[in-house]
């Protein structure tokens, strides 16, 4: 029987999502600094055996409207002053081979992922762009449809034009991913647009943060068809650590209290509108933190073994070769009961280990994996050129 917990220190750990680069630009904190509210931090990702970890770059599309590239380019410039503030604890993963000789070396690898399409404000050139950055994955939607893509989360709004999937443009866009070398991420988008992705890329996808819809119903959330089509692409799920898209029970529970929080997300709003900035997605992390402190008796997070029911669910269904880990880190407030921070996830390997996954099978898991579609999507691009 193998350690799991030296397996985990052992195994190079790869999360695919976490929306700290908000913390670098809008709070001025530092990835050095104490972790404080936040969910990751250079001391949390050592203690976790956390060794790549992808740095969500989303302009958020309201806050935003009309300076979409510009907030992208800020956040980053963001991750790249770390990068310059610590040159010896961190450096910037650009392919496979780059996460590697982090991991051999001792040193956090930090790697970016656009979050939104309309980031690339409908320009080839834009995406072309941040791929010169460093970008490595695109999630073609946020929670907003686009010009070219439908998302799941605002299907049900009848004042948002939609496009039953991908339109002539999404297709070229995925298309050009696919020649540049990045990874299509199917997180976020409409099931109509998953279908479009897959009936367009030649190289695997990922998602970059999604969870089990046959597990927790949201949109957000991978159905078993998916999982299965996700797997025959050779592609990688994600599984994602927001409570809302592991337990059903807890997104009802939160959401019958929107109308209490809403009056507190407008007063903490209030400064930031007072002074005409946009207001920045802390202050309503900020709320929610407070609002559940206040509130817990009546509000249980889902706990460990939830996360872990997703991931095996994944595992199971998809197959070994195609589950990961896409924390979100960062992008909510609550974390699941038994994880405070990235310091345990080690928590999560000695869980599946108790499932019986084996050594090999959690190597994969925790990133090879996805190192193994980082490395196809690029060779896949290389035959392009």
């Amino acid at each position: 029987m193998f350690d799991p917990l030296r397996l985990h220190a052992e195994a190079i750990v790869i999360d695919t999502h976490a929306d700290t680069p908000q913390r670098f630009v809008d709070e001025g904190w530092s990835f050095s600094d104490p972790v404080g509210e936040g969910m990751i931090n250079l001391e949390t990702a050592r203690a976790g055996g956390l060794g790549a970890e992808f740095f969500a770059i989303w302009a958020e599309p309201v806050e935003w409207r009309g300076r979409f590239a510009y907030r992208t380019l800020q956040l980053i410039d963001g991750v790249y002053e770390q990068l310059r503030k610590q040159p010896t604890t961190m450096r910037l993963g650009l392919n496979p081979q780059d996460i590697r000789n982090a991991h051999r070396d001792g040193v956090f690898c930090g790697l970016l992922g656009l979050e939104g399409g309309h980031s690339i404000e409908n320009d080839l050139g834009l995406l072309r762009l941040y791929h010169r950055l460093g970008v490595r994955y695109m999630t073609l939607t946020w929670s907003n449809t686009n010009e070219w893509a439908d998302s799941s989360g605002d299907l049900d709004d009848p004042a948002i034009p939609h496009h039953r999937g991908l339109t002539a443009f999404g297709r070229d866009v995925v298309r050009e991913m696919n020649r540049l070398g990045m990874m299509v991420d199917v997180s976020h988008v409409a099931d109509t647009t998953f279908w479009d992705v897959l009936q367009t890329t030649h190289a695997p996808v990922i998602a970059s943060h999604s969870s089990a819809r046959a597990l927790a119903n949201s949109p957000r959330n991978l159905t078993d068809e998916q999982l299965r089509a996700v797997a025959t692409n050779n592609g990688v799920v994600m599984v994602n650590f927001y409570p809302a898209f592991l337990s059903d029970r807890w997104h009802e529970a939160w959401a019958a209290t929107k109308a209490e929080r809403e009056p507190l997300y407008e007063a903490a709003a209030r400064p930031y509108r007072e002074r005409g900035v946009p207001v920045p997605y802390t202050a309503a992390l900020g709320v929610d933190r407070a609002f559940y402190a206040a509130n817990q008796s009546r509000l249980p997070l889902p706990n460990l073994k939830v996360l872990v029911d997703h991931i095996d669910h994944v595992a199971q269904v998809a197959g070994i070769d195609h589950v990961g880990l896409g924390s979100d880190f960062d992008g909510f407030s609550l974390l699941p009961q038994g994880i405070e921070s990235a310091a345990d996830l080690p928590k999560i390997t000695v869980a599946l280990a108790e499932r019986g996954y084996t050594a090999e099978q959690l190597k994969k898991l925790l990133g090879g994996n996805l190192l193994r579609v980082f490395g196809e999507v690029q060779t896949e691009a290389a035959k392009e050129s």
